[in-house]
């Protein structure tokens, strides 16, 4: 898998990432059970409510070789500030319908 993850830039204050990233190191949360190997290609903001920059980056990373995209988990689920993202719905939409059924896409991280 080549992995690029996409974050709410509303928590980089509150987050490194470091759940995200030790889930997939650690191959837990939603890589859990993978047996092959997670090449990170990148982690990027979604570039602000209401996710005007998600498409850009996504295929940002899809050209730089990315065939899966997770939305971390503060994306999806509010972690750590316990308020999910209220475009979150859109922005998969939008990312399914314009990357295509060849990039796969995660709902969360951890």
């Amino acid at each position: 898998m080549k992995l690029g993850i996409l974050r709410c830039m509303q928590t980089e204050d509150y987050c490194p990432g470091t759940a995200d990233l030790r889930a997939v190191r650690e191959k837990t949360g939603a890589f859990a059970g993978l047996e092959e190997p997670i090449e990170l290609i990148g982690f990027v903001s979604c570039g602000g409510c209401p996710g005007k920059k998600a498409l850009l980056r996504a295929r940002e990373l899809v050209r730089r070789g990315a065939d899966t995209i997770a939305f971390a988990s503060c994306i999806q689920k509010g972690t750590p500030i316990g308020y999910p993202c209220p475009f979150a719905r859109q922005m998969k939409e939008l990312l399914q319908a314009q990357l295509g059924e060849e990039i796969t896409l995660l709902d969360y991280t951890h």
